[in-house]
């Protein structure tokens, strides 16, 4: 691919965005991340990663209708760029790799 391989985090929440489909956006983003992996998420965790990845272009964003139940505020949505989709798959590929050179992790006498 050439350019540096996603973070855990990052990987995670392009991940969440591009489970939620045309539901993602923060808290949404938050709720299905702490849902997946047992953790608390701080939000701040949650908006880092997606400004940075949108900054690099893996993702698409744009702003929501306001509605009634936010005060008049619009809620900011992500969507997955081609770049996004062969990043997380070229993260995929490397796992895979290193996976595939592992026997099968067991609870040994050691």
């Amino acid at each position: 691919m050439g350019s540096k391989l996603l973070s855990r985090a990052e990987e995670l929440v392009l991940l969440a965005v591009w489970h939620l489909q045309g539901d993602a956006y923060g808290v949404q983003i938050r709720k299905h991340l702490q849902q997946v992996t047992g953790e608390d998420w701080a939000i701040g965790s949650v908006y880092v990663p997606l400004d940075r990845m949108a900054k690099r272009r893996l993702l698409s964003s744009y702003q929501g209708e306001p509605t009634a139940e936010r005060g008049g505020r619009s809620k900011r949505y992500y969507k997955l760029t081609p770049k996004g989709i062969a990043a997380l798959q070229e993260v995929q590929r490397v796992q895979q790799a290193m996976w595939a050179s592992f026997p099968k992790l067991t609870l040994g006498t050691g």
